[in-house]
């Protein structure tokens, strides 16, 4: 900042800081009125729903998990079924653990291995 040498020069210079604090203040209450306006809780919910829909990563950890908790819950039942054992059950439920665990962790490699499957399927009946 420069010297200021006359009473005219000190006017300007009061009213120039005037200006500032004021478009300062005026900036504040915006950040302040963006900063309520996004913290409303129908607001974070808005924001969370689109982070999720457009994250393709978190879409797809999201499938593949819930691909190897179904799988799970189906070879769980397939495996006991309507047995009162013990046994099979903790083993079904042992069983369940880690199919939904390989499928939630590979999920590359089963959508390879399903499209195999249903090349093969397919290659059969077109061939008959």
């Amino acid at each position: 900042m420069q010297n200021i040498n006359s009473i005219t020069e000190l006017s300007n210079a009061i009213k120039l800081l005037e200006i500032e604090q004021l478009n300062k203040k005026l900036l504040l209450k915006d950040q302040l009125r963006n900063v309520h306006e996004s913290l409303r809780p129908i607001n974070i919910i808005k924001s969370t729903i689109n982070d999720i829909t457009t994250s393709p990563y978190l879409l797809d950890n999201i499938l593949a998990t819930g691909i190897g908790l179904v799988t799970g819950y189906f070879s769980n039942k397939i495996f006991v079924g309507s047995s009162g054992n013990l046994q099979k059950k903790l083993l079904g439920s042992i069983l369940q653990f880690g199919v939904t665990n390989v499928i939630a962790q590979n999920p590359d490699a089963i959508k390879s291995l399903s499209r195999i499957i249903f090349h093969m399927i397919f290659k059969k009946r077109n061939n008959d």
